[in-house]
Protein backbone atom coordinates (compact mmCIF):
# COMPACT_ATOMS: atom_id res chain seq x y z
CA UNK A 1 0.00 0.00 0.00
CA UNK A 2 1.18 3.51 -0.75
CA UNK A 3 0.18 6.68 1.13
CA UNK A 4 -0.60 9.82 -0.85
CA UNK A 5 -0.96 12.81 1.53
CA UNK A 6 -3.56 15.48 0.83
CA UNK A 7 -3.25 19.27 0.92
CA UNK A 8 -0.25 20.51 2.94
CA UNK A 9 0.49 17.19 4.64
CA UNK A 10 3.80 15.32 4.51
CA UNK A 11 4.51 11.65 5.27
CA UNK A 12 7.79 11.19 7.15
CA UNK A 13 9.76 8.28 8.53
CA UNK A 14 11.54 8.97 11.80
CA UNK A 15 15.28 8.30 11.85
CA UNK A 16 16.63 6.23 14.73
CA UNK A 17 17.85 8.05 17.85
CA UNK A 18 21.46 7.71 18.89
CA UNK A 19 22.07 4.81 21.27
CA UNK A 20 25.29 6.23 22.69
CA UNK A 21 26.23 9.73 23.80
CA UNK A 22 29.21 11.62 22.40
CA UNK A 23 31.11 10.56 25.51
CA UNK A 24 30.45 6.88 24.77
CA UNK A 25 27.74 6.22 27.37
CA UNK A 26 25.17 3.67 26.13
CA UNK A 27 21.59 4.86 26.71
CA UNK A 28 18.84 2.55 27.98
CA UNK A 29 15.58 2.43 26.04
CA UNK A 30 13.74 4.70 28.50
CA UNK A 31 16.52 7.30 28.48
CA UNK A 32 16.44 7.85 24.72
CA UNK A 33 14.72 10.99 23.53
CA UNK A 34 12.09 10.85 20.82
CA UNK A 35 13.93 11.55 17.54
CA UNK A 36 13.31 14.89 15.89
CA UNK A 37 15.01 14.20 12.55
CA UNK A 38 12.99 12.44 9.86
CA UNK A 39 13.16 11.62 6.15
CA UNK A 40 10.33 12.69 3.86
CA UNK A 41 8.57 9.75 2.18
CA UNK A 42 5.69 11.56 0.41
CA UNK A 43 4.51 15.15 -0.07
CA UNK A 44 0.98 16.44 -0.66
CA UNK A 45 0.15 18.79 -3.56
CA UNK A 46 -0.35 21.94 -1.47
CA UNK A 47 -3.18 24.19 -2.62
CA UNK A 48 -5.64 26.24 -0.58
CA UNK A 49 -5.59 25.39 3.13
CA UNK A 50 -7.72 27.39 5.59
CA UNK A 51 -8.34 30.02 2.90
CA UNK A 52 -4.63 30.59 2.17
CA UNK A 53 -2.56 29.36 -0.78
CA UNK A 54 0.11 26.89 0.42
CA UNK A 55 3.16 26.13 -1.73
CA UNK A 56 5.05 22.99 -0.77
CA UNK A 57 8.67 23.82 0.14
CA UNK A 58 9.85 20.26 0.88
CA UNK A 59 10.61 17.29 -1.39
CA UNK A 60 10.74 13.51 -1.05
CA UNK A 61 14.10 12.30 0.26
CA UNK A 62 14.97 15.44 2.27
CA UNK A 63 15.86 15.14 5.94
CA UNK A 64 13.88 17.51 8.14
CA UNK A 65 13.69 18.61 11.77
CA UNK A 66 10.20 18.46 13.28
CA UNK A 67 8.53 19.41 16.54
CA UNK A 68 8.96 16.67 19.17
CA UNK A 69 5.40 15.43 19.48
CA UNK A 70 3.77 16.68 16.27
CA UNK A 71 1.87 14.66 13.71
CA UNK A 72 -0.13 11.48 13.64
CA UNK A 73 1.67 8.13 13.81
CA UNK A 74 0.35 5.38 11.50
CA UNK A 75 1.49 1.92 10.40
CA UNK A 76 1.44 0.99 6.72
CA UNK A 77 2.44 -2.55 5.74
CA UNK A 78 3.98 -2.99 9.22
CA UNK A 79 6.18 0.09 8.84
CA UNK A 80 5.69 3.06 11.20
CA UNK A 81 5.46 6.53 9.68
CA UNK A 82 4.12 9.91 10.75
CA UNK A 83 1.87 12.36 8.90
CA UNK A 84 2.52 16.04 9.68
CA UNK A 85 1.51 19.38 8.22
CA UNK A 86 4.22 21.30 6.42
CA UNK A 87 3.94 23.97 9.12
CA UNK A 88 5.06 21.38 11.74
CA UNK A 89 8.40 21.04 9.94
CA UNK A 90 10.92 23.36 11.61
CA UNK A 91 13.86 23.10 9.20
CA UNK A 92 15.50 21.15 6.38
CA UNK A 93 18.68 19.33 7.46
CA UNK A 94 21.46 19.73 4.90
Amino acid sequence: MKIKPLADRVVIKMLEAEETTKGGIILAGAAKEKPQVAEIVAVGPGGVVDGKEVKMEVKVGQKVLISKYSGTEVKVDGEACTIVRQSDILAIVE
